[in-house]
């Protein structure tokens, strides 16, 4: 091909960088809004089930959001001033603990213990010089250097705590909007698909909005039940720091796939710090969560999740590493509701239209 303006071509070309790369520069700075209007759309998704059954009970359409509304409201107050005062608390315990565990005092009756330990179970282990080479490494570690970093790695942790904070108020106004304005934000985006076209649209966006909806509440239900039961199990077994504990299983069941498992093994670990657990408690803890997984997966899961559209493990395994990877632990979250979407569009439209040639 003969260009015959060699230099608007590459003026139009210089250009179209240009614009590329400020679109992506673009999206690269606005990605915290994006990723708070997006988990803000997928909650949003979550609790339109919730509108959608009461309307059916004979509620209004704007009663139905209010008392959602005030429903979700309530709940983050609730955690604000119940739940977080004890969780500060009892993290402030954990850290006086870890730091009296940095103690030389404290350092040395630990080994001595572990030491007596071994020397009763393997007696044939020669471990004197181990201890002694272990001490003289100790006493030459600056204890004040080191209670100084975690008094700045618990300054830089508070400031994280109220940006997320602020992230989750944020994410929690652009939630009420969208709830409240549901329908609308759906007519729009139909009125843009061509009437002959129309009406198969609006039946798979409304399986695609349905399963993410049901996907969210089925996975906060999971995550409420792990946290209530551990919060009660921990405190049975007088575990260290329940409050925190039931919080943390909470958010990690939130997790498709690991969460649970990931935040268990926090949990059985927390229960072996010397000085705040036993390993009679840890033993416990791994005994309960080993049934309490499986309950989960055969039982539980099945139940809550009957009304999402169901997934292969082999595409839960790979969306979510996936999500992962590309938006962290939002994408973890969202990967497979987007993987049971692709799944509805290859079913309904793929298939069938392949099967028609």
């Amino acid at each position: 091909m003969k260009i015959h303006n060699p230099f608007r071509v590459a003026l139009l070309a210089t250009l179209g960088v240009g614009v590329g790369l400020l679109i992506i520069g673009s999206v690269q700075n606005l990605s915290t809004i994006l990723l708070y209007v997006g988990t803000a759309l997928f909650l949003s998704l979550g609790l339109d089930p919730v509108v959608s059954f009461l309307e059916r009970r004979g509620l209004a359409r704007w009663a139905a959001v209010l008392v959602t509304i005030l429903a979700v409201l309530g709940i983050f107050t609730g955690i604000i001033f119940m739940v977080v005062p004890i969780i500060v608390s009892q993290i402030g315990q954990l850290v006086s603990q870890i730091e009296l565990l940095l103690q030389p005092g404290r350092w040395n009756e630990l080994v001595l213990q572990v030491q007596t330990w071994v020397s009763q179970t393997l007696p044939w282990l020669k471990l004197d010089d181990v201890w002694a080479s272990i001490q003289r490494w100790f006493t030459t570690l600056d204890v004040g250097s080191i209670s100084t970093m975690i008094g700045n790695s618990l300054l830089t942790g508070a400031g994280a705590v109220a940006a997320g904070l602020g992230g989750a108020f944020i994410v929690l106004i652009l939630t009420i909007y969208f709830t409240a304005s549901t329908p609308s934000l759906k007519s729009a985006v139909y009125q843009l698909v061509p009437a002959s076209k129309r009406a198969r649209f609006i039946e798979l966006a409304e399986k695609i909005t349905d399963s993410v909806g049901y996907y969210v509440m089925g996975q906060v239900s999971l995550g409420v039940i792990n946290g209530v039961l551990s919060a009660i199990f921990l405190s049975i077994i007088n575990a260290p720091f329940p409050a925190v504990l039931a919080v943390i299983a909470f958010f990690f069941s939130l997790i498709p796939l690991v969460g649970t498992l990931t935040g268990s093994t926090i949990i059985v670990l927390t229960c072996l710090l010397p000085g705040l657990g036993s390993p009679t408690a840890a033993l416990i803890a791994v005994i309960y969560y080993l049934v309490y997984m499986q309950i989960e997966a055969y039982v539980i899961s099945p139940r809550i999740m009957n009304r999402a559209v169901s997934v292969p493990g082999s595409v839960v395994v790979i969306s979510a590493l996936a999500g992962g990877a590309l938006l962290n632990l939002l994408g973890a979250l969202i990967a497979i509701p987007v993987a049971a979407s692709i799944l509805i569009i290859y079913r309904e439209v793929v298939i069938p239209r392949q099967n028609e040639r």
